[in-house]
């Protein structure tokens, strides 16, 4: 239980009665959370009806600072109004992209308008093996981190639009803010959370996406930095998205190697339905994670284990390679039933059509497969139904 000590008409500090003393270990001690409350709601009250929201592009009134140095480690959490970033030109994430992020949402119950969260502590582990991925030697409880999270959801609850398809999107960054041009860890780290009202990822409904495989790039390799979410990651993936859209496709279905192994699609994992053409049974597949190359999603991952409780003799949950070859040949024999890509933007992003070598590869899009997942997920997401993966606020 909380209670609130207010320090002034629009800053308090949150304390819990059972609080306990991180000082002497340096952590990040959600006890200690500062909060500066804006003076005015004007900003919420000029954004436009949430059937206009666009991805990414409006941002809630506060968010979440913690600073940590080499000396004094975690400084104290603070929630603060949205502002600007005041960083030295010479800092290591403007010079050598020290920086990773994660990505969430949070929705408000169909039922009951309650916050909810889907599986926060699979974000906050892949966000930990991303911040080791840059040696920035900061650790801290991610728990603690989450309780900072929610109080400032809760903050900015009125930002959470309401009804299925909407929600709160929530991006965690960590970046290193040293002043030094030297290439090493860095000494300086700000810890932010921002959030931005969004609404569905598809204006126009579950619409597929028609891909290509066609592009002379390639966006991960074994032993580099695809399986960490850093920021690095993304910004060489534009010039291929970019040859994609010109040549009439959605997205990029990235391949790697001499048998073109398929990786990921875009920013999202990939799943094809099959049928087994030694059994005769259906069987879903995805790249496997072994070789550090493709990113671990959290939808993914409950994809996978939400297939896989159905317990249906006739369909199978695998992860194994699988190249664009295969795909070709499953094809032309009629057992490439469906494709989607899976992520926390959309879901799941049913796929049409893969240009493969000049030939296009047509796809049954948004098959009952694609559907069931998508529409039990979601329901799990807006809580329609209990399920432990849906963490209430």
């Amino acid at each position: 239980m909380k209670y609130i000590h207010y320090q002034n008409r629009n800053c308090f500090r949150v304390f819990s009665k059972n609080k306990i003393n991180h000082s002497t270990e340096r952590h990040i001690c959600s006890s200690s959370l500062v909060v500066e409350r804006i003076k005015d709601d004007s900003r919420f009250a000029s954004i436009p009806p949430k059937e206009e929201l666009k991805f990414g592009s409006i941002f809630s009134d506060h968010m979440l600072m913690i600073e940590w140095n080499q000396i004094s480690k975690w400084d104290t959490p603070r929630i603060v109004p949205y502002q600007n970033l005041s960083i030295s030109p010479a800092a290591s994430c403007l010079n050598y992209a020290l920086g990773c992020f994660e990505g969430m949402k949070a929705y408000k119950s169909i039922f009951d308008e309650s916050l909810l969260l889907f599986r926060p502590e699979k974000n906050m582990l892949r966000f930990q093996k991303s911040i080791d991925r840059l040696d920035m030697d900061c650790s801290f409880d991610y728990n603690e981190l989450l309780v900072c999270m929610k109080e400032l959801i809760k903050m900015d609850s009125k930002w959470v639009p309401y009804g299925e398809g909407y929600s709160l999107y929530i991006r965690p960054l960590m970046i290193g803010t040293c002043s030094s041009l030297k290439v090493s860890p860095p000494s300086k780290i700000l810890l932010y959370v921002i959030t931005s009202p969004v609404g569905p990822y598809y204006q126009n409904g579950f619409e597929p996406v028609r891909l290509t495989a066609d592009v002379p790039f390639i966006r991960a390799w074994p032993g580099g930095s695809g399986d960490s979410k850093i920021g690095a990651n993304y910004g060489p993936s534009l010039k291929a998205s970019s040859h994609a859209t010109a040549h009439g496709y959605d997205q990029v279905l990235w391949l790697f190697g001499a048998e073109d192994f398929i990786t990921e699609v875009g920013t999202m994992n990939i799943f094809f339905l099959i049928r087994n053409e030694k059994t005769g049974k259906k069987e879903l597949v995805t790249p496997p994670l072994t070789q550090g190359d493709i990113l671990p999603g959290v939808t993914r991952l409950s994809i996978m284990e939400l297939v896989q409780s159905w317990e249906q003799d006739d369909l199978k949950v695998t992860e194994r390679a699988i190249s664009m070859k295969e795909i070709k040949k499953l094809a032309q024999d009629g057992n490439l039933l469906e494709a989607f890509g899976s992520g926390t933007a959309a879901v799941v992003s049913p796929i049409s059509c893969i240009q493969y070598q000049g030939e296009d590869i047509h796809i049954h899009a948004t098959g009952t497969l694609t559907k069931k997942v998508w529409e039990e997920i979601s329901s799990i997401q807006y809580g329609k139904v209990n399920h432990h993966w849906s963490v209430k606020i």
